[in-house]
């Protein structure tokens, strides 16, 4: 590995320690903090203590999407000894998330993470339904008005996708690469577009196969999916889903290439990995913390649909360490292409951009607002494969 970056690391967190209540499916709800006195006695009289409940829809120690969430959690429980952090995984996306909900409620929670994009109904209506504590939602998009104790929070996350793609336009042999996603969900359709815009910029003739599984986390299907693309001859491996070790593991079977999604999971196949995004929750899970705990969440920007990214300076999702494979010079070009998504007027997807069948995204000159990028329902040219429609 020739480049570190702050944050693309994982933390090696203390362990959540003692089960407070059993939950549906044999969940335990586990609590911890970053000191033996309790919160009320080790918070200050202007930080007052508070509860705060994380909910994951997979398993913590995924080497992906969920322990990115998990990781977030500890850092905000090592941190301040004012908190208290109640988790929950693999919680699924249906009322098994409200009766959870319901459960840190019960425990004190006054401040709850939905963190997996299909809890987004269930947490705007258990934030209707409980006013007296404040629902903050991953990855969701409110249109509308907000209930004073809703939000949603996100990062930009097509800005460090694309330098992935940068990195397996740079790499790849066949001029094949292969992207297994879960759902056709705007974030998903995003990203595809993002990463083979990213590869035209390394090797204009570079092609995105796809292979979608309708689901965030089932290893037989990816496996699948890995398969059928590394038999067209696809040689770089990426993914959209939660859990990215079976992709990984499928890529360093065949000797092909992978850049990883959600987390720093380099020591999978240290040989194999280009790159990829890493979500470093810390500072955002903190901040919204600290807001709920001034009583300053009404109104705030948080209160909204918060979203960080390069060109602020906040996106969660950061650029995970190159691989011993990629050399300095594509090293260096996808730091400068960094380095300029962080001035404003830039974008990946700056016009023009094409459309699969040929019709104009975005004309020429035409730098896009993520609202519009989130709302792209067509693949770029270059992008082999079709959207299911149900």
């Amino acid at each position: 590995m020739t480049h570190l970056r702050p944050g693309g690391r994982r933390r090696l967190l203390a362990a959540a320690s003692g089960a407070l209540a059993l939950l549906a499916g044999g969940t335990t709800l586990s609590a911890c903090s970053s000191s033996s006195t309790s919160g009320a006695a080790s918070a200050g009289a202007s930080t007052p203590a508070i509860t705060v409940g994380f909910i994951m829809v997979g398993s913590r120690s995924d080497e992906g999407y969920n322990q990115a969430v998990y990781d977030g959690s500890q850092a905000v429980a090592k941190k301040d000894p004012s908190v208290k952090v109640l988790t929950a995984d693999n919680i699924p996306e249906n009322n098994s998330v409200v009766q959870t909900m319901q459960s840190m409620v019960n425990a004190g929670a006054k401040l709850i993470f939905a963190s997996s994009y299909g809890y987004f109904s269930y947490a705007e209506a258990f934030a209707k339904a409980n006013p007296n504590v404040v629902v903050v939602h991953q990855g969701g998009f409110l249109t509308g008005t907000f209930p004073p104790n809703f939000g949603t929070y996100w990062g930009q996350a097509f800005e460090p996708v694309s330098l992935g793609g940068m990195a397996a336009g740079a790499a790849t042999v066949s001029g094949k690469l292969g992207f297994v996603y879960a759902f056709p969900i705007s974030q998903s359709i995003a990203n595809i577009d993002a990463f083979e815009l990213g590869a035209q910029q390394m090797n204009p003739a570079a092609t995105t196969y796809l292979v979608n599984t309708s689901s965030w986390c089932d290893p037989l299907k990816q496996k699948e999916a890995a398969s059928a693309l590394l038999s067209q001859g696809v040689d770089v491996l990426t993914q959209h889903q939660d859990c990215q070790a079976t992709v990984i593991e499928a890529a360093k079977a065949a000797n092909a290439k992978v850049v990883g999604y959600h987390y720093d999971a380099e020591a999978l196949d240290p040989a194999g990995w280009l790159t990829g995004s890493a979500w470093d929750w810390s500072s955002v899970y903190e901040n919204i913390v600290g807001t709920v705990q001034s009583g300053k969440f009404t109104g705030s920007v948080y209160n909204a649909n918060w979203v960080g990214s390069f060109a602020t300076g906040d996106n969660p999702l950061t650029l995970a360490p190159f691989g011993s494979s990629v050399s300095s010079d594509t090293q260096t070009k996808i730091l400068a292409a960094e380095a300029l998504l962080k001035e404003p007027g830039h974008s990946v997807f700056a016009g023009p951009v094409t459309c699969q069948d040929g019709t104009v995204l975005y004309a020429a000159g035409v730098i896009p607002t993520y609202d519009q990028i989130n709302s792209i329902k067509c693949l770029v040219k270059g992008v082999v494969g079709t959207l299911p429609q149900s």
